[in-house]
């Protein structure tokens, strides 16, 4: 029976990410990346929220953008409305994930942000939902099923989100003149930072 499972699970991970690729849209990522560029201009800052599992995409999304030229911030999807929402300001920009796109906790903080005059990219699997239609940029990270028989808890929808927010990372970075010399830099620890300083010559 394991074995079966994991079998469905992978022939999943096969059809729903292969499906999925060919959804990308190249023209909703280019308004985002166009919305971060002139929120830059005006000296603002990009932020990620999520709640549950897309916070953790969150985070993971602020480091990778931190490290290729785009600095990010991680918001706390809940803590934003009882205060954190005082880390973003006006000419900053917030990306937010939700799966649904209708969670209630998301959505109390996207309409806090926006009040404040925030302009939002949402990154959601559903098209019709509440956080695809009121956003600046919508990025669409859908999958039909999950990998498993309860098409519940969330595994590949979770990849898509990443996956689609690595293509706009792709974006920015070739925005941001990014060099290997810049990667060193932001590394000055750890394996990639040594393997960045080699290949510049600075080992």
């Amino acid at each position: 029976m394991n074995e079966q499972a994991l079998q469905i699970y992978t022939k999943h991970v096969e059809t729903e990410l292969t499906q999925f690729l060919k959804s990308i849209d190249e023209e909703q990522l280019n308004r985002a990346r166009q919305l971060i560029g002139a929120a830059r201009e005006q000296h603002g800052r990009l932020h990620i929220t999520g709640i549950g599992k897309p916070s953790h995409v969150a985070e993971y999304m602020c480091a990778l953008f931190s490290s290729t030229g785009t600095p990010c911030y991680f918001l706390d999807g809940t803590e934003a409305v009882h205060g954190s929402a005082g880390q973003v300001v006006s000419e900053d920009i917030v990306i937010a994930i939700s799966n649904s796109g209708n969670t209630i906790e998301l959505r109390n903080t996207v309409e806090a942000l926006q009040r404040m005059g925030v302009q939002i990219i949402a990154v959601t699997g559903n098209p019709s939902s509440w956080l695809a239609t009121n956003a600046d940029a919508f990025l669409f990270a859908g999958v039909q099923n999950e990998g498993d028989d309860t098409n519940k808890p969330p595994r590949l929808s979770i990849v898509a989100e990443i996956i689609v927010l690595q293509c706009l990372s792709i974006l920015l970075q070739e925005d941001t003149a990014f060099t290997m010399e810049k990667y060193a830099m932001w590394h000055p620890g750890g394996a990639l930072g040594a393997q960045a300083r080699e290949e510049i010559g600075h080992a």
